[in-house]
């Protein structure tokens, strides 16, 4: 009779375990990087981005006179629920690689700037904005770095290259963690 308990034990615990092996690699199936559903038609690396102006305080400035700097493009605007989330995410980013030489741009696509302004300030954002006062579908903006989908982030060279481009804000931590650690910041 004991034989047969410890029989029924064994085959139970495989049987647990046969189906934890199985959740475990449904759930890693049907998880899906959402740079494969919506940043597929992004630039692609060493692609070199569009330059375009913006107000860094006060000051125009263009993406070329950040050229000999790493940059972050972040593509959102206050209407997307997704770059809401994601914004406490970002400005931890900011936080910690901005002391390290990071240089950040926002690329708002509100339309109205006064929300825009309001949000920022509400949201300690400290990094400069281009606003151009159009939405993500009329945006220049959008068609010259072919985004779909918000919030995107890009990550550029030194020379003004794309390095990343992803609508994942944990790929952007880890992209600029293994810059920071190859150029030694």
């Amino acid at each position: 009779m004991l034989h047969l308990h410890e029989k029924r034990n064994k085959a139970m615990k495989r049987l647990c375990s046969f189906i934890t092996l199985l959740v475990g690699v449904l759930t890693l199936s049907f998880a899906q990087d959402d740079d494969a559903k919506y940043a597929t038609e992004l630039l692609k690396p060493s692609t070199e981005a569009p330059n375009f102006t913006f107000n860094d305080n006060g000051k125009a400035t263009s993406l070329k006179d950040l050229r000999g700097s790493y940059v972050v493009l972040d593509f959102w605007a206050t209407w997307c629920g997704d770059c809401r989330k994601d914004m406490p995410a970002m400005k931890s980013i900011y936080a910690d690689f901005s002391q390290k030489g990071i240089r950040f741009v926002g690329i708002s696509f509100d339309k109205n700037r006064e929300a825009l302004d309001k949000y920022i300030s509400e949201n300690n954002i400290a990094w400069p904005q281009y606003f151009d006062g159009k939405s993500m579908r009329e945006s220049p903006m959008s068609e010259s770095y072919k985004i779909k989908w918000i919030p995107t982030v890009y990550i550029l060279d030194k020379e003004g290259r794309v390095v990343l481009a992803t609508v994942m804000i944990d790929k952007v931590r880890a992209k600029l963690n293994e810059i920071c650690n190859k150029i030694g910041r």
